[in-house]
Parts: structure tokens; C-alpha cells; sequence
């Protein structure tokens, strides 16, 4: 791809191009920084923790939130990044609606949403979930009860995703159920 220079840009430098125009404006909840510290806090674990990288992977970590908070649709994502990322960043979007019930059935269909998900969208939603975790827990110990106990529900449908990172997603939930810090995990 070129940019309007004509120098050649990735398609993961894309990604995050558009990421960072898609989410202007928004901000992290607790911290009140640019929300694309999120995608690219869970690109950076795909990319640090996991087994198998490509830049499907990448990418679809990149944009994972992007149809869920944005106005890009997964027409835009296939049209820009082709059917593997547009397929990744499907099953990374919630699916559930404020009209299908209370949080704890809405969380329900997401999670049975995600069981069914490749492997490699399970991998990118256990980036998210450590990301998410470290931030809820720090910033929102009221919020984090409820919270933790939908991620530990979640782990169960995500087992299939990639072993390192399991194993730190799992580790934040035994951790905050046994009253440990977060930090102490990687």
C-alpha cells in the first residue's frame, strides 16, 4: 500500500493508521488516555507472548474494537485487509445488544459467541482480557467483582487459544481471587 507520498506502507501500519483514526477521540476509561493504547497494548501481547504470529494476527488485534466502537464495518475490514481479518475481527465483536436482556445474558451470548471462534480470534481475545483486566482491577475494585467473574467464565471457552497466553490470562483471575497484585503476574 501507498501513502499519498508513495511510500510503501504495511498493511499492519495501516491497520494501525486506521485504528488510530477510527478510535480519534475516544478515550480509555480510568485513565483517560487515547483508547488506541488498548489495540496496540493487545497487538504487543499477540505479538510478545504468543507462539504463532502473522500479520492476520497482528492486524486483526489492531482492529479488534473497530466495529464494536466505531463506525468501520466488517465490509470496510475485508475491503481493506481481506476475509482472514475481516473473519477475526467478526468473532472479536460482541455481539449482543442493551435490547437482548441483563449484562449477565448479554455477556452469556458474547461468550458463546467467542466458543465457537477460531483459534486465532481466541488468541487475540485473551490479549484483550489481560489488557482489560490489569486496567479494571487497578482503577475500579467495585466494577472488577463483576467483571472477574465474567472473565473467569470466559476462560473457559478460550482454552484453545494460544498456551502463553492462557496461562497469564489464567493467572490474573487465580491472582485476583486470591487477593495477589496483578503485577505479580507477567
Amino acid at each position: 500500500m501507498l501513502n499519498e507520498l508513495g511510500y510503501s506502507y504495511s498493511k499492519l501500519d495501516y491497520a494501525r493508521r486506521l485504528a488510530t483514526i477510527a478510535h480519534n477521540g475516544q478515550e480509555r476509561r480510568y485513565t483517560g488516555e487515547p483508547y488506541i493504547v488498548h489495540p496496540t497494548a493487545v497487538m504487543k501481547l499477540v505479538m510478545d507472548c504468543s507462539v504463532w504470529v502473522d500479520d492476520s494476527l497482528l492486524i486483526g488485534a489492531m482492529l479488534h474494537d473497530t466495529v464494536e466502537d466505531t463506525e468501520v464495518n466488517l465490509v470496510d475490514i475485508r475491503n481493506m485487509f481481506g476475509t482472514d481479518v475481516e473473519q477475526l475481527v467478526y468473532w472479536l465483536t460482541d455481539i449482543s445488544r442493551p435490547s437482548d436482556g441483563n449484562r449477565a445474558k448479554r455477556k452469556e451470548q458474547d461468550r458463546l459467541h467467542i466458543a465457537n471462534a477460531p483459534t486465532n480470534a481466541k488468541t487475540i481475545k485473551l490479549a484483550d482480557l489481560i489488557d482489560n483486566t490489569r486496567s479494571i482491577v487497578k482503577y475500579d475494585p467495585g466494577f472488577a467483582k463483576v467483571y472477574m467473574k465474567e472473565k473467569k467464565l470466559l476462560l473457559e471457552v478460550l482454552i484453545e487459544g494460544d498456551k502463553n497466553l492462557f496461562a497469564v490470562a489464567k493467572q490474573l483471575v487465580e491472582n485476583y481471587y486470591r487477593g495477589e497484585s496483578l503485577s505479580e503476574t507477567n
